[in-house]
């Protein structure tokens, strides 16, 4: 018992000494964490995301399927853990690429869906058409997105 303390305590002064040699965060991990930036994953949470902005809900398996076809696999978790997942996957310029163009897609279905609201019930069109005005105002967005944090 007192021997497994011992390299426990090691493992402790180890991990201490790593710790402390990367607190100017000059060490380099495989992942990145996009809580270090809040702004980033908020911005366009607050833009792409709530519907009241870009007029298109999108739900935890629209964004799993959104990640599937952009090329990364993720399970299911509450709908901002998935979007900060999918942000962390779009760290590079191509997959970004890929998320926003299924984004894209998802956004012209579902305007599709409200035109055919629409055209089958014209009185809808108070509700809907706002929507689609904001849906289509967010894909303009996409490709300043990927100006404003690739180029």
């Amino acid at each position: 018992m007192m021997r497994d303390m011992n390299d426990l305590r090691k493992e402790f002064e180890n991990f201490k000494i790593n710790e402390e040699e990367c607190i100017d965060g000059s060490c380099e991990t495989d992942e990145t964490n996009l809580r270090d930036y809040p702004s980033y994953t908020e911005a366009l949470y607050s833009q792409i995301v709530a519907p009241s902005v870009s007029g298109i809900y999108i739900s935890r398996w629209d964004i799993k399927d959104i990640a599937s076809v952009a090329g990364d696999d993720m399970a299911i978790h509450p709908r901002k853990r998935m979007f900060e997942l999918l942000m962390k996957y779009a760290v590079h310029k191509e997959n970004m690429v890929a998320v926003l163009d299924e984004m894209k897609k998802h956004f012209e279905d579902k305007i599709a869906i409200y035109d055919e609201f629409i055209t089958n019930y014209p009185a809808s069109a108070v509700v809907f058409q706002p929507k689609i005005e904001k849906a289509r105002k967010t894909i303009k967005l996409f490709p300043e997105i990927i100006e404003e944090y690739f180029e």
